[in-house]
C-alpha cells in the first residue's frame, strides 16, 4: 500500500463561525506553510445558517489545499468531525476547532511527538482561560466521572485537538456507531499515545454554541456510550432497598408483637411509596436512554449526508461505506 501523498490533514468542523474564518486561516496557513510539507485543510460546514460556507468557498478558491465539505443539515459537532476524518487523506490528521481556543501553533509540537513514534498525540489543557468557574467545575466533574465509570481510560482535560496517525484515523472509520463520543473513541482505539500540555485561550470571536443543556446531553451521550454503570447501579440499589425494607418490616413486626405498639398510619406508607416510585421512574429513564440508543443504531441510517464538495471528493480507499456510500450521486465537485 502506497504511503499517502499528503503528510498532514487538518480537520476543522464549523457551525456558524463566519467571524472566525479569516483569522483562523491566517494563523493556520502561517503555521503549516512554515512546516514545509504537503498538506490539506478539510473544512466541514455543519449546516451553518450564516455565511460560513460562502467564506469557506472563497478561501478554497484562493488556496486549493483548503477543501470544503458541506453537510446537508446540522448534524452536530461529533458527526461533523467524523465526516472530516472520513475525508482526510494525510499521514497525520489533526482535528482542531474553528474558534481558535486551541492554538494552531501547537501543531508543530504534535508532529514532533508523532515523529518520535507515537500514534496519538493529544493536547492536554493546562489552563482554561475565558471560561466561568461553573463551566470549569462541571467540565472537570464530567471528565473525572466518566474516567472512573469507563472501562477505557479517557484522558482528562483534553478535547478533540490532537494528532492521529493514518492507521488510527482508518481505525476510527471502522466504527459505525451513531451516538459518537469522539473523545472516548479516540481512547478506545488504543495505540501508543502521549500528550503535549498547553494553555487554552478564550474564543477569538463570537459566542459558544454549547449551552448547559447541550453540555448535559453531551455528558449523557458520553457516559451511556462508554459505561454500563448507570444500568448496573440499580441492581445494587434495589438490593439495598430490599434489605432495608426487610429489616424495617422485621422491626415493626417485633415491636407490635412484643411491645404492642401499633404501626403508624399513612404518612410513613406514602413516603415509602413515593420514594420507591421515584426510584423506579429514574431507573426506567436510564433504561430508556440505553434503549433509545439501540433504536437509533438498528435503523441503519447514514451518519451524515453531504450536500456539496469543494475540492477532492472522498478517497476511494475509505473504509467506512456507511456514511460515504449514501452521498447523493449528483454532488457538485469543484
Amino acid at each position: 500500500m502506497d504511503s499517502p501523498k499528503i503528510e498532514l490533514s487538518v480537520v476543522v468542523p464549523l457551525y456558524c463561525e463566519a467571524s472566525n474564518i479569516d483569522y483562523l486561516f491566517e494563523r493556520l496557513e502561517t503555521v503549516i506553510e512554515a512546516l514545509q510539507l504537503p498538506y490539506e485543510i478539510i473544512c466541514v460546514d455543519d449546516g451553518s445558517h450564516d455565511d460560513t460556507l460562502a467564506r469557506l468557498i472563497e478561501h478554497h478558491r484562493r488556496n486549493p489545499q483548503i477543501k470544503v465539505v458541506a453537510l446537508s443539515r446540522n448534524y452536530g459537532k461529533e458527526l461533523a468531525l467524523t465526516a472530516g476524518l472520513d475525508y482526510a487523506q494525510g499521514a497525520a490528521v489533526v482535528p482542531i476547532d474553528a474558534d481558535l481556543q486551541d492554538p494552531p501553533e501547537l501543531i508543530s509540537e504534535l508532529l514532533a511527538k508523532w515523529r518520535e513514534g507515537y500514534d496519538v498525540v493529544y493536547a492536554r489543557r493546562r489552563t482554561r482561560q475565558g471560561e466561568s468557574w461553573l463551566k470549569r467545575f462541571t467540565a472537570n466533574a464530567f471528565y473525572r466521572t466518566i474516567g472512573r465509570m469507563s472501562r477505557v481510560p479517557i484522558p482528562q482535560d483534553t478535547g478533540d485537538f490532537r494528532l492521529l496517525d493514518r492507521r488510527v484515523a482508518d481505525a476510527l472509520k471502522r466504527l459505525p456507531e451513531r451516538t459518537r463520543f469522539m473523545k472516548g473513541l479516540f481512547a478506545w482505539v488504543g495505540y501508543q499515545q502521549t500528550f503535549v500540555d498547553y494553555d487554552r485561550a478564550p474564543r477569538h470571536s463570537g459566542q459558544t454554541k454549547w449551552n448547559y443543556w447541550r453540555l448535559w446531553n453531551f455528558a449523557v451521550d458520553g457516559i451511556t456510550s462508554f459505561s454500563m454503570v448507570p444500568l448496573k447501579v440499580w441492581s445494587y440499589l434495589g438490593l439495598a432497598i430490599s434489605g432495608i425494607a426487610f429489616v424495617y418490616a422485621t422491626f415493626l413486626i417485633l415491636r407490635t408483637l412484643v411491645l404492642g405498639i401499633d404501626v403508624p398510619g399513612y404518612a410513613s406508607l406514602m413516603v415509602a411509596v413515593l420514594f420507591l416510585g421515584g426510584v423506579q421512574l429514574v431507573s426506567l429513564g436510564i433504561i430508556g436512554e440505553y434503549l433509545g440508543r439501540v433504536y437509533e443504531e438498528v435503523k441503519g441510517r447514514p451518519l451524515y449526508l453531504v450536500r456539496e464538495f469543494h475540492g477532492t471528493p472522498l478517497p476511494p480507499s475509505s473504509t467506512k461505506p456507511l456514511s460515504s456510500s449514501l452521498i447523493p450521486a449528483a454532488y457538485r465537485e469543484h
